[in-house]
């Protein structure tokens, strides 16, 4: 292992905010002063590269205090680590959200993704940066979705500071001690204890010039965000499954979870037992809600049945698709969900140890999150003897970076082991050899809290829902030209058509984008699709995650496609050729186009078809292979450089 150390030192302020997540040195091996005894044994070097997990938090923790990753600080946290300074350096690059270069403790992140170019994120941008300069002291990013697009066009501000603190965060959690203390650490399921460090945040959507540059420079102006219920047009509909208690409930009240029916489905667990956990999730036929719809039952059946431990639970937290923000109004709305559905999967998968993923632009939800895990374990609902039951299972949460690549589970994997959030090749999968090389059952947050009604209503009775093929109830996300732009939850089985005209769709409809960015676009015509997995796959589209972005004839669609084939070549983790080049081969023939059309246009629409095919035939993971579906649905079914 190549240790090449630069020239570097850590500042006062670096050491202390890696040092607050590890705790001191113990020798100089790990940075410490050198000592006689240093000199007769190397101490702690086993120990230290048994946490390379850790090295994620440690760069948010420079990143939270600092504003961003210097040489010295890294070296430094390599040295905590005994980790590879290149490989440490891949590591930090490798995030959106971290930079390796010196810029202002304040940064303004304007989304530019799909539903804010609809609604007019360029002009934002170009206002806020031509107001903005160098002496404001702020740093404008332009930044793929921040899972806001009902409130389009979005801003976050992120501020570093050792006593920053969010400007949305709950005043109820803060007096319950929920804003960002321990959670339990330790991939490797030795039970370490880190912490979630939460640093100012403030978030402007829908935003205008006026009101972002406020909440960039003066903390004090930032304006309040929205409650959750405010992203679901349905609160108060009785006739809701998964969304019941978001705007009824207090999100950071256990006791008013409890006595809305939280924890039910947990003790029936316990009295039915693991095997009959899983059989009533088969019986039920639920399958994952992330877009490979593949049988939940089947997973978690194939995961307890490993004879190798320790097992582990991962929940996939990280919705980067562009238009996707169901997870995040689940967890913001009804986290005890969240962590009574994990700890359900674990008892029956035979894990001890949860990891949530969560995506790093998402800060109120990390509040929520990181309040309803602590209130748990101290009630005994996680820990060592969950209600009484002899069980043991703890949850650690991890914050994401700005990695859409992540949202693939292998990719996940590895960024929570400390690498880059690279995929992995398949087989082995992760029932076998997931996590730390261990058997791993992952699922997303949509997934995971459909396990409550299955085991409270039961098997037979949720399957009633929705259709044979598809049981259950979907949450839709959906935004774009819409009067009713959020979180919808309907039945499989209902149409496209019926839920836009819940939303409110104009009349000038000229098109729908299902699935988001790896999806495909559907006609205005074609509204009558039944919303099911098996009915958008029979109408040459697909269901995705659940992605409704409707745009009217105002959105100049070439360009809402090249804003796409930006996104993919951004978002391409570079592992495997045909998606590293053809994604910028595809944006490249999108550039040349976006302006000409017709006979022009027809030799680069035909170069586009073959690089769509090369990346959907030999791409490693889903990016690759869906970065064509857009564009090719919009050529053929649209019409769109004609």
């Amino acid at each position: 292992m190549d240790l090449r150390f630069g020239d570097g030192k850590p500042t006062d302020e670096e050491r202390a905010a890696v040092d607050a997540l590890l705790g001191p040195p113990e020798s100089s091996w790990e940075g410490a002063d050198r000592s006689d005894a240093d000199l007769r044994w190397a101490r702690g070097g086993r120990e230290a590269r048994d946490r390379r997990d850790q090295l994620l938090p440690a760069l948010h923790a420079l990143n939270d205090r600092v504003g961003w990753i210097s040489e010295g600080a890294l070296d430094y946290v390599c040295r905590r680590l005994t980790v590879p300074p290149a490989e440490a350096y891949g590591v930090a690059t490798f995030y959106a959200m971290f930079s390796v270069r010196p810029r202002p403790a304040t940064v303004l992140h304007v989304c530019t993704d799909l539903a804010c170019t609809a609604a007019g994120a360029s002009r934002l941008c170009a206002a806020v940066e031509s107001r903005l300069g160098p002496e404001s002291g702020v740093k404008v990013e332009r930044s793929p979705c921040l899972g806001l697009c009902e409130r389009a066009p979005a801003t976050l501000v992120i501020r570093a500071g050792e006593s920053a603190r969010p400007a949305f965060e709950d005043e109820a959690v803060q007096a319950e001690g929920g804003s960002g203390g321990a959670a339990p650490g330790g991939g490797n399921g030795k039970g370490r204890r880190g912490r979630n460090t939460l640093h100012a945040t403030a978030i402007c959507a829908p935003a205008t010039p006026d009101r972002a540059i406020p909440a960039a420079t003066a903390p004090e102006s930032a304006p309040t965000e929205p409650a959750p219920e405010a992203a679901v047009p349905q609160t108060g509909d009785p006739g809701l499954t998964l969304l019941h208690r978001i705007g009824t409930v207090d999100p950071a009240s256990l006791d008013d979870y409890r006595a809305h029916g939280g924890y039910t489905a947990l003790r029936r667990a316990f009295g039915l037992g693991p095997a009959a956990v899983i059989r009533e999730v088969t019986d039920a036929g639920l399958v994952g809600r992330g877009g490979a719809a593949f049988p939940t039952g089947r997973k978690w059946q194939a995961t307890a049945a490993q004879p190798d431990h320790p097992h582990y639970l991962v929940c996939n937290a990280d919705e980067s698709e562009p238009g996707t923000f169901k997870d995040r109004v689940l967890m913001e709305g009804d986290p005890y969900a969240l962590v009574e559905a994990m700890t359900i999967a674990a008892y029956a998968t035979g894990a001890h140890q949860g990891h949530l993923y969560l995506r790093g632009e998402y800060p109120r939800a990390l509040a929520r999150l990181t309040h309803a895990v602590e209130q748990a374990r101290t009630r005994g609902l996680l820990g060592d003897d969950i209600l009484g039951q002899g069980y043991a299972f703890d949850i650690e949460i991890r914050r994401g970076a700005g990695a859409y690549i992540c949202g693939e589970e292998t990719a996940l994997f590895n960024s929570i082991e400390g690498h880059r959030g690279e995929p992995r090749s398949k087989p082995p999968f992760p029932v076998e050899k997931g996590l730390f090389g261990k058997p791993t059952v992952e699922n997303n947050v949509e997934t995971l809290v459909n396990v409550l009604p299955i085991l409270t209503m039961g098997a037979e009775a949720y399957a009633a829902i929705g259709t044979p093929t598809s049981t259950g109830p979907k949450l839709f996300c959906v935004s774009g030209t819409v009067a009713r732009p959020g979180v919808y939850e309907l039945p499989f089985g209902a149409t496209l058509g019926e839920l836009l005209a819940l939303a409110g769709v104009r009349d000038n409809l000229r098109a729908v984008l299902l699935g988001g960015a790896a999806g495909g676009f559907v006609r205005p015509d074609e509204l009558d699709i039944p919303l099911t997995f098996e009915g958008t796959r029979e109408a040459g589209t697909t269901l995705g995650s659940g992605v409704v972005m409707a745009f009217d004839d105002t959105v100049p669609l070439p360009r809402l496609l090249l804003r796409i084939a930006e996104f993919f070549r951004d978002e391409s983790c570079g592992q495997c050729v045909p998606c590293r080049v053809g994604t910028v081969r595809q944006e490249e023939a999108l550039h040349r186009i976006v302006d000409r059309t017709g006979a022009g246009a027809a030799g680069d629409i035909t170069l586009l078809r073959e690089v769509g095919r090369a990346m959907r035939d030999a791409s490693i993971c889903g990016l690759g292979q869906t970065a064509w579906n857009a564009v090719e649905s919009a050529i053929d079914r649209l019409g769109a450089y004609e």
